[in-house]
């Protein structure tokens, strides 16, 4: 831009300065970057290029207000579920009980007896199963005539989970030899002079997002144009056209506000978009010409799959008395996320899913061995926010915690130590969330304790001193401390706004009655009334403080989750002398 002013105005480029999308000239002559973008860009790249000085930035670092926060607060932001196009229809679909299973017999003479019931369709579904889709003027026309349609499932060619016997079957997977991730010698471990065993286990989980499932197509002869929330509109744009046996190019995905996503809503076989095509497909087939908007009810939404995998965790660690971890014997077992996606060849090595052992060992320096399975077992899995860091961190954190407590060591001054030199932007994370929160200083109010965790994901650190307590067996979380090193904070409210965001998912891990589980082949919960995410009333006092740095910027997103369940377990177990080694909490 500023060579292309220069040659314009026949000076020097030196003389000339950038301001608010201009370029400015010292006798006050001023060029916007619209009128020399085409002339900039016949230019050649610069080789070497001066970028500003953070200190001169006016806007990066500052904190800086949504645009979108008062329609989203005031309930006036539309959404996906929203969206109604002239002439539009809504479709429900009669999913199988069990994940893959097939029609058996289908009697829809009632379904289609609905007042405005349109249409009443067999139709793949995700997986190999199929399903019924009942097509209707309305939601609540297409959810009645649902209700009367008269359908067998033929479940015989498919796994029946069943969470017991999937538990009993992970903990002897843990005890065979495995793909190993990291393999250190374990001899120490016989002859170490402390030893502490453990067994977690993770269950799987919802992304219950606010808002359901939803996507609406309008098909032409040679054309499609699709209206949904998207977290990856390129790959669902072209499973569309292929649902459809169109050319990606005759596609067009309208990318429209999403009510969550937290993975779901980047689904690897983009399940969402190729239903509906599939649906509004069979739909003008049967005549109806008209928009499909296919809606997942609440309960659709949640017994539909995709989870984050239940996994199982089991140590075996030898240290000395000064809290010197000797030798660290480690297994997990889980699904695989990635297997069978496009991430396979680059995520999956030696058999071993590389979201699931993300957060293990770094940034300490362990002796471990770490053995993983991956078993195969018919329930749709999809990473969910933070991926494998969900299970991972808590492992790591609450382990620490243990070792210090048995070796009488503070938790922090324990990390500090395990962190020495090599990981400055951990070091710095914990300390500014130690020193704002008051840790070690201020006395708790009585009946409360202070719990710690600190977690690198997607290249940022997040640290959490917080204040917990538990009250008639139940534990209450009441103040959140945050440390955070994302390098460069672009927008500070937006650090701010996620941590808490992320922090409150996390809290919902610790809660009563959050998971998914499943009974002969059938998920058992179905809605927030048997599936618990965190109220207004659980939510604490958040207090989020960021390292500055000008360093390039790193992921906020979904750091702020894996530190929060393990730093309010640490505090539970601090109270109770009892480690918690499951999500949700167990405190009898």
């Amino acid at each position: 831009m500023l060579a292309a002013a220069a040659t314009r105005w026949n000076v020097e480029a030196s003389t000339l300065r950038t301001e608010a999308g201009a370029v400015l000239a010292s006798d006050g002559r001023k060029l916007g970057y619209g009128e020399l973008a085409e002339a900039a860009m016949a230019l050649p790249v610069p080789q070497k290029i001066a970028l500003k000085d953070p200190k001169d930035f006016r806007i990066i670092g500052q904190p800086t207000r949504r645009l979108d926060a008062q329609a989203k607060s005031s309930g006036q932001q539309s959404f996906g579920i929203d969206f109604k196009l002239p002439g539009q229809l809504t479709a429900v679909v009669a999913r199988p009980p069990v994940f893959g299973a097939k029609i058996a017999t289908l009697d829809d003479s009632a379904a289609r007896a609905v007042e405005g019931v349109k249409a009443v369709l067999r139709v793949p579904l995700d997986r190999g199963a199929e399903g019924v889709a009942v097509v209707a003027d309305g939601y609540w026309q297409a959810s009645q005539g649902r209700d009367a349609l008269k359908v067998e499932w033929d479940t015989s060619a498919v796994e029946k989970v069943d969470s017991e016997r999937q538990l009993a079957h992970y903990r002897e997977m843990a005890t065979r030899p495995g793909p190993r991730q990291f393999d250190s010698d374990m001899v120490p471990l016989e002859t170490a002079p402390l030893k502490l065993e453990a067994e977690f286990v993770f269950p799987y989980l919802a992304h219950a997002a606010m808002e359901p499932l939803n996507c609406t197509v309008r098909l032409a002869d040679d054309r499609a144009e699709i209206w949904m929330g998207s977290q990856s509109a390129g790959p669902d744009a072209a499973a569309a056209a292929a649902a459809l046996g169109l050319k990606p190019e005759q596609v067009v995905l309208n990318v429209q506000m999403s009510g969550g996503g937290f993975g779901r809503r980047f689904s690897s076989t983009s399940d969402t978009v190729v239903e509906a095509c599939e649906i509004a497909k069979a739909a003008r087939s049967a005549g109806l010409n008209a928009p499909i908007r296919t809606l997942w009810s609440r309960e659709d939404d949640m017994r539909g799959g995709y989870y984050r995998p239940l996994h199982l965790h089991r140590a075996r660690i030898g240290f000395d008395n000064q809290g010197k971890v000797l030798a660290w014997d480690h297994s997990i077992v889980g699904q695989s996320i990635l297997t069978g996606t496009v991430f396979e060849q680059f995520m999956v090595k030696n058999g071993i899913d590389a979201a699931t052992t993300e957060g293990m060992r770094a940034p300490y320096p362990l002796p471990m061995r770490l053995t993983v399975h991956h078993p195969k077992d018919n329930v749709p899995v999809l990473w969910w926010r933070s991926v494998g860091s969900t299970h991972t961190a808590y492992v790591m954190e609450t382990l620490l915690d243990d070792i210090a407590r048995v070796t009488d060591q503070d938790p922090v001054a324990y990390r500090m130590q395990l962190f020495g030199d090599q990981h400055i932007r951990h070091r710095d994370a914990l300390q500014l969330a130690v020193d704002k929160s008051g840790y070690g200083k201020t006395q708790l109010s009585e009946g409360r304790a202070w719990g710690v965790a600190v977690h690198e994901s997607f290249s940022s650190v997040v640290a959490y001193v917080v204040e917990a307590s538990v009250a008639d067996g139940q534990p209450k979380l009441h103040r959140v401390t945050a440390g955070v090193h994302c390098n460069l904070a672009v927008n500070p409210l937006t650090v701010e706004a996620q941590v808490q965001g992320a922090a409150i998912m996390g809290l919902s891990m610790c809660l009563a009655g959050s998971a998914i589980t499943l009974k002969d082949g059938v998920v058992e919960q179905s809605n927030f009334s048997d599936y618990t995410v965190a109220r207004i009333t659980d939510v604490p006092e958040f207090d989020i403080h960021i390292v500055p740095s000008a360093e390039p910027p790193t992921g906020m997103g979904e750091p702020g989750l894996p530190p929060l369940a393990p730093a309010f377990a640490n505090a539970i177990a601090r109270l109770t002398g009892k480690p918690l080694r499951q999500l949700p909490f167990n405190l009898t």
